[in-house]
């Protein structure tokens, strides 16, 4: 039986950690998309990422399945993509879950919190 921690520690190996400062330089040059998997409540609350792509953890497969009526056109399999969470762990499970559905460049800055600390530019939802 499969604990959180087995899954964030499955997650963890396979989805690249990227510090807020690379994240940045990433937003600058342009080629990436950056999605927020936090609720909608969260990010109403804090803003998020400049430009990014809203995506909740529960609706992530849905979004980035180009079969499915609910995709977002912005989640293609070959576009380098950076998540953003609250504090990193949601982040993780669903760079996982995209990887397992074949998108071939996912990262994980982690959370919202270190992305602002850091001078990342935010906008409000």
């Amino acid at each position: 039986m499969k604990t959180a921690n087995d899954y964030l520690e499955e997650a963890n190996a396979v989805v690249p950690k990227i510090s807020a400062e690379t994240g940045i330089q990433k937003h600058k040059a342009g080629n990436s998309v950056f999605v927020d998997v936090r609720d909608s409540a969260d990010v109403a609350k804090s803003g998020t990422i400049a430009g990014a792509v809203l995506a909740t953890r529960g609706m992530l497969e849905f979004k980035a399945d180009e079969t499915h009526p609910l995709h977002d056109p912005n989640l293609k399999k070959d576009a380098d993509i950076v998540l953003v969470c609250g504090a990193g762990g949601q982040a993780a499970l669903s760079g996982k879950t995209l990887l397992d559905m074949g998108f071939q460049s996912v990262s994980n800055v982690g959370g919202i919190s270190a992305w602002k600390d850091a001078g990342g530019p935010m906008e409000q939802s």
